[in-house]
């Protein structure tokens, strides 16, 4: 994963011709700058997700479905924007075949203080 500047812009085509096909849920990271690492996330079938350790964002990009967060269910669709605290259940459902989603990982293990 290279940090030039010329890295720093990923298109989502870009970003998904790099995801490995072979597997189940297909997630690639892009970019990494200090506490900030960011991935594409593109799952197929069902979403194997466990609990992370730092909080996360994912912005989707394209797709529709269920996205279950403290067991709370909400429908996402493009352009639309999640949060996850560090340590909190969450995975995708019922979701399109075409999903693509952009993942933002930042701050300190155990995730940030409330202010």
């Amino acid at each position: 994963m290279s940090n030039s500047l010329s890295s720093r812009v990923i298109g989502a085509g870009e970003a998904e011709a790099r995801l490995p096909e072979s597997q189940r849920e297909r997630s690639i990271a892009l970019f990494q700058h200090g506490t900030l690492t960011v991935k594409l996330y593109a799952p197929r079938g069902s979403d194997p997700q466990t609990p992370h350790t730092r909080d996360e964002i994912y912005v989707i990009i394209r797709g529709t479905g269920d996205f279950i967060c403290a067991g709370e269910r909400r429908k996402f669709g493009p352009r639309d924007f999640l949060f996850v605290p560090a340590g909190m259940e969450h995975r995708f459902e019922n979701f399109s075949n075409d999903l693509a989603v952009w993942v933002f990982f930042y701050g300190p293990e155990g995730g940030e203080t409330e202010t």
